[in-house]
């Protein structure tokens, strides 16, 4: 976010994610003051804001923020290590600064010796081998060397002990290593072991379950059942603990990670600094580009403007290929006197990292669009828009969602100055008459909602919103006719020709042409919004709902028809289909079944028929 634009904590807490993290506390000078972890932003950094402070120094540090700004993580193993990086940068006065300033730990691979092992190490990396990591606390090292040594059966002793061996260990009994000390498997057949832990641990995942693969298809040819269980076993093992740390395992690369988030009218490039193999910090950018929606052209005006201006690293990592790329490259190349690579094509932790920025982007994004106009500003800005006389203070939004006509489910979520009004959100599961029918499925929520308005048992709003157009608005205006509240303010949201965020098109009783907002105006960043909101709820219920019905079986449902006569007659007919072309007289052979249970089934199965 630009500098010139006032921070508001309100708008900025709102709009934090649930996700991990890493949030950074500024003062007037733009200096980062306090660096902090968090398992989830939202509960975290809101904590600061919403509370009186008992302790003298978080009293101090929250006297002196004037902004915060954080990043987001995909786990609370990478944020931790986001944290001590840029605590290391910074060093912010108000955290408290390690005292032995210990590195973090790193899985130590032996490769000079005949039988490698794999080990913990701390500290200065000097001994020939491979180190794997850091990672982000002991006992995810240890974790980890545990499950390499179940995994690839990799020796976890001394050398001084491995030389002495006469008999194989404990270790060989319970099957966590095969005993290289005594010859127990040959130098090539460990080899083939120690080569995939290490692939393993360089993250080529892929490549080792492919091997695996492989050698379970030899051992099943050879008829070594015993043996390609095991294969099976540690493939099984290995997609489970998978390693998805984010943190590069070379300590020289230099590269910016771009991530874009756009609602049309406001774009919002996050870039993300790794310098020497570790996060320095991240920064949200909204280049101005007035009328271009196209992520290629946007990030290709960005990328040119942004690096001909500065140094840049090894390499730019972007969303999608931008269109003067090679140019750039050249360009960069030649004035920075290193190479240069602009990629879009990623894979591994890049891809991550890039999944990483694109979050990051949406965070900024949505805290832009929340500071550039305050909920209660959006209010105002609606209110003339649509001519009212006063300031609307309740606004609530219809959608519908079904796939194809199953499971129809409506929703209505309510907005006040406040924001989203949770508790007040209701979801409406439809009768069949109304599945498929978006008109049908519209007013017989409407209905249900606005008779219960009617009764004072339900706040009336000021504003209704229905999710479509003038079909919409004509069955909306029918069903309040009916009930006597066709005084209501009533607006339907269409998408417009385009069908592009922004270009809206708005339609309210009796007039004959549609109000049309500018693309970066609040009051249709509002009404966007609260449309959004209706959908996710609405499409999220119906999920539910058909997932559900999946996962139900129609014989749950019926009466007198408990598990043990269920599963019979499953066994009986061979399954639900075989059931469903049976006949009463058919069900009655099966034990356990009445006639008139079976005429009951019959009746339920066909029901629809």
């Amino acid at each position: 976010m630009s500098d010139e634009t006032p921070f508001e904590f309100e708008a900025f807490l709102r709009t934090l994610t649930h996700r991990p993290g890493v949030y950074r506390m500024l003062d007037e000078k733009h200096k980062v003051i306090y660096v902090g972890k968090a398992r989830d932003l939202k509960k975290r950094v809101s904590s600061y804001f919403n509370r009186t402070h008992d302790a003298a120094k978080t009293e101090a540090m929250m006297s002196r923020v004037a902004r915060v700004e954080v990043t987001v993580a995909n786990t609370e193993a990478e944020a931790l290590i986001l944290e001590y990086s840029l605590i290391k940068q910074h060093k912010p006065r108000f955290n408290i600064l390690l005292r032995d300033d210990k590195s973090y730990p790193y899985i130590y691979a032996s490769t000079e010796h005949d039988y490698p092992r794999l080990k913990f190490h701390r500290g200065p990396r000097r001994k020939k081998g491979r180190y794997f990591g850091p990672y982000p606390s002991t006992s995810a090292v240890r974790q980890t060397l545990s499950e390499l040594e179940k995994l690839f059966l990799i020796r976890n002793c001394s050398d001084s002990f491995f030389r002495n061996r006469t008999r194989p260990c404990l270790q060989y009994q319970i099957k966590r290593c095969t005993a290289p000390c005594v010859n127990l498997i040959s130098k090539q057949q460990y080899a083939k072991d120690i080569d995939a832990a290490l692939l393993f641990l360089d993250g080529k995942n892929r490549s080792v379950v492919n091997t695996f693969v492989k050698r379970m298809e030899e051992a099943s040819e050879l008829q070594d059942y015993e043996q390609a269980a095991r294969y099976r076993d540690q493939i099984s093992k290995l997609k489970e603990i998978e390693a998805r740390q984010l943190v590069k395992r070379s300590n020289n690369m230099d590269l910016d990670i771009l991530g874009f988030a756009s609602n049309s009218a406001i774009h919002c490039v996050t870039v993300i600094f790794i310098r020497n193999g570790s996060v320095i910090g991240s920064r949200d950018h909204f280049p101005r580009l007035p009328g271009e929606t196209d992520k290629q052209k946007i990030l290709n005006a960005f990328v040119a403007q942004y690096y001909l201006g500065r140094d840049a690293p090894a390499e730019i990592i972007v969303e999608t290929a931008i269109e003067d790329g090679d140019l750039l490259q050249q360009e960069l190349t030649e004035r920075l006197g290193h190479k240069v690579q602009i990629r879009s094509r990623v894979r591994g932790d890049r891809l991550r990292w890039l999944q990483i920025a694109r979050t990051n982007a949406e965070q900024g994004l949505n805290l832009r669009v929340a500071s550039n106009a305050t909920i209660k500003r959006q209010f105002v800005a609606l209110g003339e828009a649509l001519g009212l006389e006063e300031t609307p203070q309740r606004l609530e939004c219809f959608d519908v969602s079904h796939t194809s006509g199953e499971a129809t489910v409506a929703s209505c979520v309510v907005f006040n100055t406040a924001g989203p009004l949770k508790s007040d959100y209701r979801r409406f599961n439809l009768k069949p008459d109304a599945a498929g029918d978006d008109y049908a499925a519209m007013a017989e929520a409407l209905r249900r909602r606005y008779a219960r308005v009617k009764k004072g048992e339900v706040p009336t709003p000021d504003i209704l919103f229905v999710d479509g157009g003038k079909g919409q608005l004509s069955e909306a205006m029918k069903v309040l006719a009916e009930l006597e509240l066709d005084w209501l303010n009533v607006v339907a949201i269409a998408k417009g020709p385009s069908r592009r965020p922004g270009a809206e098109q708005l339609f309210r009783p009796g007039d004959t042409r549609p109000i049309n907002l500018t693309a970066d105006s609040s009051a249709l960043l509002l009404i966007q919004q609260i449309r959004d909101e209706a959908h996710r709820f609405a499409i999220t219920g119906h999920r539910q709902r058909r997932a559900k019905a999946r996962r139900t079986s129609k014989l749950e449902e019926i009466p007198g028809l408990g598990p043990k006569k269920r599963r019979e007659l499953l066994r009986q007919f061979g399954g639900l289909q075989g059931v469903n072309a049976a006949g009463v007289d058919d069900l009655i052979e099966v034990r356990g079944i009445s006639r008139k249970l079976a005429e009951t089934i019959y009746n339920a199965l066909h029901l629809e028929n």
